[in-house]
């Protein structure tokens, strides 16, 4: 992944700041890095805008009324990031990389019960064009849940 432009220390600071607490006032923000209350709300909306973060509360879906989650590897025949992309489009997809190893492509679901989890590798999944095999990995529990990447 390309390093993104412009993104400098202070920048790195405020998304650190957020991602130990994503409610945190801009104001304490601003005493922790150095800048005005102001100034991280600039800030924060310009890497907003920018889709360089995203400020959302992180559930773990087991706890939250989902019964299933899974992590499904994908061998794709042909265009992968066409797979990717479809991979992509469904509601149950939380998360989509296209990865260099025994899987072309990797896919985080979550869905209401075992059913809808069938439903979704069998008929909706295997179904795109280039999917030549998948792999389910269902998740137990969340040993560790935590998306505090991007900045060290």
């Amino acid at each position: 992944m390309a390093k993104t432009p412009g993104l400098d220390d202070v920048s790195k600071a405020i998304i650190e700041q957020l991602q130990e607490d994503g409610r945190r006032p801009y104001g304490t923000i601003g005493k922790a890095v150095g800048l005005s209350e102001a100034a991280v709300r600039q800030r924060v909306a310009r890497l907003t805008d920018s889709g360089v973060m995203q400020i959302v509360a992180v559930t773990d879906p087991l706890k939250v009324g989902f019964s299933r989650a899974a992590m499904i590897g994908v061998e794709v025949d042909g265009d992968i990031e066409k797979v990717a992309s479809a991979l992509s489009e469904f509601d149950e997809t939380d998360y989509v990389v296209i990865t260099a190893g025994s899987f072309d492509v990797l896919c985080e679901v979550v869905c209401d019960d075992d059913d809808s989890l069938l439903e979704l590798i069998n008929r909706r999944i295997r179904a795109l064009p280039g999917v030549r095999r998948t792999e389910t990995f269902m998740y137990l529990t969340f040993a560790k849940h935590v998306y505090t990447y991007g900045t060290r």
